[in-house]
Parts: structure tokens; sequence; C-alpha cells
């Protein structure tokens, strides 16, 4: 009885977000969407929704359940310069949630007014489903396990917004408690899957199948473009029914799904500056995703490329950089009589009081030795400041010259485990890095090393990233490519579902 008392008050205290509506064109609904910056701390959970785990063992998605117009735009905004996401409305009156439209995925959820005890939820518009005249209850609870997080709720039905389309009796998991991966996107409430019902947690039909089976699309398409313009403050558009001309040159190249579930295609080669890398002579399979930033693929194909372009591990560029740039003045200050864990923040390269202990972290920066990866601090640079404050510091007890003790540690930098799987590049030299090709449908699709790289700013620093990352999916699902963002950012994309086929063309 206090419980339900609780959730009344909750429900009459809560209130509905709001949401600008740029002008309409050619039937076409936009929303008002920004862009967000691309922050270093934020590489890892800018991936994380579409690369770990994400397809797994048996399925998309390991499930533990029990007991308008005819055609319409939404517009998406782009997170980190990696991730787009938009808006949509739940309930009536709508209540306003920023998600990610996911095609790796086939659920729709968002946090519930349930979730009390997760501060994730907080920080994030939550479901009210007292406030919605239409919500209708199911109560089956439902967990969804991505690689790095979980979310767990339960199932509701209500009615959906998307653009100008209604989509009713649509079945949501109302989620009450959430961790890890799933919500470090702190700009983002929830996922709407736009994959299959094959992979749906609790069988629940996705909300593109419901527009289809509502009449609500003239067309049963619906495609994707991301604006890779960084000036531009629009971060795209997915439109559900048809495509938007002035986004795409030429003809579209249509290849058919493989296997339903995913977005899957068959992929004949992929090439490095158009020379075969010779792993795809019996053909290869690959996943449309723009739930992923990045392009995924098995370890020894995706270290062909990143040595190709020359992409060195993450923490051993930065632990050099640090030594390069700081590394006179930590001696210095080393010598003076100051300890390693004081240094870095003294030195303004770390934001910590100095209190972590030298175990703790040189914890953060290997590998247990049943090879599972510990967690990444959030600062590259701040752990690389750490690890070579330490260093040094050791081989001042052993009375070593400086010249030998800075060309120990760069050679300690090299040998640095790269715990979040992600590649480092020269900005200088982009221009001299090779075209990736993709082969689809007996087309090449090219990507340019400005398409495949990503440039982000830490502080005062810039720092270039690979695309690319290894991502081993076992049999029978795998091996795979994950074809994410930054190959649909190139390239107009498609999804016909009437025809089950994936069309490419050019981005305009």
């Amino acid at each position: 009885m206090a419980n339900n008392f609780l959730l009344v008050v909750l429900c009459l205290l809560a209130s509905i977000g709001s949401s600008a509506v740029c002008s309409s064109s050619d039937g076409l609904v936009k929303i008002c969407l920004k862009k967000q910056p691309f922050d270093l701390n934020d590489i890892k959970a800018a991936r994380i929704i579409g690369k770990e785990g994400k397809y797994a063992k048996k399925s998309l998605l390991n499930i533990l359940s029990s007991g308008g117009s005819a055609t319409d735009a939404v517009s998406l905004k782009n997170h980190l310069d990696a991730q787009y996401y938009g808006e949509i409305g739940i309930g009536s009156p709508p209540q306003k949630f920023s998600v990610i439209f996911d095609t790796g995925s086939s659920n729709l959820w968002v946090p519930s007014s349930e979730c009390h005890f997760s501060m994730a939820c907080h920080a994030h518009a939550r479901y009210h489903a007292c406030q919605s005249s239409t919500y209708a209850e199911i109560g089956k609870r439902c967990n969804i396990h991505y690689g790095l997080g979980s979310i767990s709720g339960y199932l509701s039905k209500d009615n959906v917004q998307v653009g100008d389309i209604v989509v009713e009796d649509q079945v949501l998991i109302e989620a009450t408690h959430g961790e890890g991966g799933t919500h470090l996107l702190r700009n983002l409430d929830g996922i709407l899957g736009l994959g299959f019902q094959e992979i749906s947690a609790g069988n629940a039909v996705p909300v593109w199948h419901k527009i289809v089976q509502q009449g609500l699309a003239s067309q049963q398409i619906f495609s994707f473009w991301f604006n890779q313009d960084p000036e531009k403050s629009e971060g795209g558009e997915i439109i559900f029914g048809g495509v938007d001309q002035k986004h795409f040159k030429g003809e579209h190249t249509y290849v058919p799904v493989t296997r339903r579930g995913y977005w899957q295609i068959g992929l004949e080669d992929f090439r490095i500056a158009n020379h075969s890398a010779g792993f795809c002579m019996g053909g290869c399979s690959a996943i449309m995703d723009s739930g992923t930033s990045f392009i995924a693929g098995p370890t020894a194909m995706v270290t062909k490329i990143n040595h190709a372009i020359g992409a060195k591990r993450f923490g051993s560029m930065e632990c050099k950089k640090v030594v390069s740039q700081y590394g006179d003045l930590m001696w210095n200050l080393l010598l003076s009589g100051l300890q390693p864990d004081k240094l870095c923040s003294n030195i303004g390269m770390c934001s910590n009081n100095g209190t972590r202990r030298a175990s703790e972290i040189i914890k953060t920066m290997v590998e247990e030795k049943n090879g599972k990866e510990l967690a990444v601090v959030e600062d590259i640079l701040c752990a690389a400041c750490e690890m070579s404050a330490i260093w040094i510091q050791t081989q001042l007890k052993q009375n070593k010259t400086k010249t030998k003790i800075f060309e120990y540690v760069n050679k300690l930098c090299d040998n640095l485990p790269n715990p979040m799987g992600d590649s480092i590049v020269d900005c200088s030299n982009i221009q001299n890095m090779p075209y990736i090709s993709f082969i689809i449908g007996n087309r090449h699709f090219h990507l340019t090393p400005e398409q495949y790289v990503l440039k982000v700013e830490q502080g005062s620093s810039t720092f270039c990233i690979s695309g690319f990352i290894p991502s081993d999916i076992p049999p029978p699902q795998g091996p795979l490519w994950i074809l994410g963002e930054l190959f649909m950012g190139a390239y107009h994309t498609v999804f016909d579902f009437g025809n089950l086929r994936v069309g490419f063309a050019e981005a305009a």
C-alpha cells in the first residue's frame, strides 16, 4: 500500500519533457537536434552498445525472461561524433526520450519511473505509466545483457510517437535497473531496435514491424543518412517509408539479407589500397549496425588494416607522449622528493587528490592471468603519467642515468596492453594512409582515411583513433564484420524490409 502511494506521488511530481519541432518540408517532420563534441573519456561508451557482446553466442542478445504520414522522417543528433540518436514519445500525452535507432537489436526500452535504486536511471528521462491514458500492463519480467552492461525490467504496452507517426499498442521494456555499459552514454535514455523479430526479447513485435502492420509507411523501407559535416548542427536523418533524394548520389546497390534477425549481408572481399587482404576467398558476412560506432571485424583482419595505416596501441603512444613532453619535469620533481602518487596531479595531468596507491595504478593498466581485461581509467593520459612516474622512480633508486631511464620507460610503453581495444594513428599522416574498400554486390565501397579516422579532442591535445576495432564472434554466428556508423556515414543505407535487402549509395 505504501509503495503504491509512493508511486502515485512520484507520478504527480514528475514533469513531461518538451521539444521544439523544426519546420517541415516534403512531408517530412524533423525534430531540432544538436551535436555533441567527441570526448576521449567517452570512446569506450560510444561503442559499447554496438560492439561488446552483441553478437556473441546463440543470438544478438542473451535474453533471460519469465512468468501519420506515409513517409516520415526523424532527425538524428550526433553524440561524440560517433553515436547518433533521436527523440521519440511514449504514451498519451507523449513523454520524450532520446534513443539510439539501432538496426542491430529489436527491442524498445527506456528507464521506468519505478527505477528508484539505480543512479543511472535518475540521470535519464523515465517513463511514467500512470501519466499515460493509453498504457496497458503486461508485467512479464525481462533482462537484456550486453557485453559491458545490462538492463532489467518488465514488459508494458503503450503508444509510441516517432516523428508524426503514432504506433499503437507497442510493447516496450520498462527498465527498472541498469548498470555498466548500457548507461554510460550519458545523453541517451534507451534504445529503439530496428532489427527483426527473431532476435526480440519476449518475442515482442519491433516498432518498425508495427509501423508496417498498421499501414503507417507508404513503402516497407527505412533509410539512414548520417551527416558527416562537423560544421553542421544537424546530425542526420532516418526516414520511415522512403528516402530523401538529396542525401545520396547515383543509384543504390542492393544485396539480399542472408540471415534474418540482424540485417546480415554477404561481403565478397575487403581491400587495402586496392589489394585484396585474402581473408574472404570463400566469402564473408557483415551486419549493418547503426548502433555501432566503429567498424568491427575479426582480429586477424583488423590487425592487418591497422598495421597498414600505421595504427599503434592506444596506451603505448600516449605513454610515450607523456614521457617526451613531461619527462624532464617529472625527473626534476622526483629528484626533489615528490612522490609518484602526488606528481601527476601536481603538474595538472590528473584531477585526483594523489591518494591512489601505486598498486592500484598498475592494476588499471595490465591484464589478469586469465586474460580478462580490467577496468580502464577514464583518462588515459593521467594513467600514462602515473605509470611513467612509478617506472622513473624505480630506476632512480638503482642509480641509472637519465638517458637509460627514459630508454627503459619508452620500452615499457611499447609493451603496455591495449585494454580498450582501440588503436591510435599519427594525425599528421592521415593524407598518406590507404583507402580501405569493402566489396559488396560486386561494387567497391571505398573509405578514405578522413572517413575511417576519428579525431578526438582531449584538453589541448588532439588524438586520431582508428575506426577499425577487433571483434571475434565465434561460429556459428561468426566470423562477422560489423559495419557501423563510420561505413553508414559514407554510404546512405536503405533497409528494404519488403524485399529483404539492403541498399548502399554514396552519401551526399
